[in-house]
């Protein structure tokens, strides 16, 4: 049997109107789609009656499947000569093992396709009115997971990032954000340094601005953010986005 194809699809970064064109038109086509926790339930509307679904969900400590399984299940579908959607968040490529995926399907012989998303990396910024490159400001940044700051061995050098770059997009930081601004302060980051810590949702987006010194003391935070840490973030004001979301200021 001839294998079908997998299409590693970028969801984008909870709204569903973020989705590309080509994601939506595989989506509707795909007869398995393994989808992520946070895709949007609008999306999954989309995917044909017929057509099989796989809750692929992860969280903090709890997977409805691990990431073997996933491997073997997007195998197995496509051997049985099936279009099979790997539905992602954000974008498939930028902290959603994707590569991985990539890696295992190469090996595997299984002719696959990236479909690039939005990230939630630049949406974020964007929909809290901040750019993360300006020509007064910002001329360099950098995006971070934040997941490697709870680890005994810590893949990123803070001394080296923390002063490497303008601006720093830190993702999934929910639960270490005070300890990476300690170790930004640490390395020489100043403590007045604004940040904007930004929820993405269907609906919009919530933004709490603050300051890296506020942060490293500790800040009550809900799964998923996004974390802008940079002079930009003064621009929020002149740009007037108090009218289009919440705003909260920590002080």
């Amino acid at each position: 049997m001839t294998p079908g194809c997998v299409y590693l699809v970028g969801a984008g970064p909870g709204d569903p109107g973020l989705i590309t064109v080509k994601g939506l038109t595989l989506l509707r086509g795909a007869d398995v789609v393994i989808y992520d926790r946070l895709v949007s339930r609008e999306l999954l509307d989309e995917v044909a009656p017929d057509a099989i679904r796989i809750n692929a969900g992860k969280v903090a400590g709890c997977h409805a499947i691990d990431q073997n399984q996933i491997n073997t299940l997007l195998v197995q579908h496509a051997r049985r000569g099936r279009a099979v959607v790997r539905l992602k968040c954000g974008d498939p490529f930028v902290f959603g093992r994707g590569g991985e995926e990539a890696e295992m399907l190469a090996a595997a012989g299984i002719p696959f396709e990236v479909v690039p998303g939005v990230s939630a990396a630049t949406a974020a910024p964007a929909r809290a009115a901040i750019p993360l490159t300006h020509r007064r400001l910002s001329s360099s940044f950098a995006v971070v997971t934040g997941h490697e700051c709870a680890k005994g061995r810590p893949g990123i050098d803070w001394s080296r990032l923390a002063t490497a770059v303008d601006t720093l997009v830190i993702l999934m930081a929910a639960r270490t954000l005070p300890r990476i601004a300690r170790e930004l302060i640490a390395h020489g980051r100043p403590s007045d340094t604004p940040v904007a810590v930004t929820r993405l949702h269907a609906m919009g987006a919530v933004t709490i601005t603050t300051t890296l010194g506020a942060v490293s003391r500790g800040i009550d935070l809900a799964p998923p953010v996004a974390v802008v840490v940079g002079e930009v973030v003064r621009l929020r004001e002149s740009l007037g986005l108090e009218r289009a979301s919440a705003v909260h200021a920590v002080t």
